[in-house]
């Protein structure tokens, strides 16, 4: 798994230097690794080299993992769910992680809520918007926002802390940059209401450089990490 120490050490390199670029702080940008489809073992070496923050897009495979490394003693991992998610598999969602960056409907919002075991505490949620304008992409347009972070606010088991998007995959440059700048400008649009607004989710592996630039505060990057996603599915 040496590989992926080095792979690590690369990513972090990259971002410091995007945050350089722009003359932001490194600590404002928060990595956080893909690691669908991916076994354990390769998140077991990200683990051991420091990273603390992985994202799954699958639940009942990433219950599997979550399960099988929590059975192990690995308790301070943070599990992010960062997929589409289907109203048949929410109460997986709600039961087994701590954020999740994808919601883009009322109804997965009231499902999380209902469904997020007492125990678990309060489910940290993002609102994934629409920001590529494509119709097979997942997100919420933007006039639908406002609607879902008022519902957010004020379901007991779930506290918005942020928005999420996912850029075009071979959009130019200045797509990109008006992109990303947007859903920036959503973000600082509504913290005033919404002051815990404090995470903007954007930029993956081939776009981490303007989305930093742009005003990101965590970087979802899986590809350069672990190498391309394996599909069992």
């Amino acid at each position: 798994m040496q590989n992926i120490v080095e792979n690590l050490s690369a990513v972090h390199a990259q971002i410091a230097q995007a945050c350089a670029n722009c003359q932001r702080p490194e600590a404002e940008v928060h990595l956080l690794c893909v690691s669908k489809t991916k076994p354990v073992e390769m998140i077991k070496a990200a683990y051991d080299a420091g990273e603390r923050h992985f994202g799954e897009s699958y639940a009942l495979e990433a219950v599997d993992k979550i399960t099988a490394l929590k059975a192990e003693g690995y308790n301070d991992i943070v599990w992010h769910f960062i997929g589409p998610i289907q109203s048949n598999k929410t109460k997986y969602i709600a039961a087994h992680f701590d954020i999740v960056e994808s919601v883009e409907r009322a109804k997965i919002l009231e499902r999380l809520s209902a469904q997020r075991p007492d125990e678990a505490g309060v489910l940290q949620v993002l609102i994934q918007v629409n920001i590529s304008h494509e119709e097979q992409k997942q997100g919420c347009e933007e006039e639908e926002l406002p609607e879902l972070l008022a519902l957010a606010s004020s379901l007991p088991k779930i506290e918005v802390v942020g928005l999420m998007g996912v850029a075009r995959i071979d959009a130019p440059e200045e797509e990109l940059r008006a992109s990303f700048g947007r859903l920036q400008y959503l973000l600082s649009r509504y913290q005033g209401q919404y002051p815990q607004l404090k995470t903007l989710s954007m930029g993956m592996t081939h776009d981490m450089q303007p989305a930093i630039a742009s005003g990101s505060t965590e970087v979802r990057i899986g590809t350069a990490i672990f190498g391309e996603r394996e599909y069992h599915h």
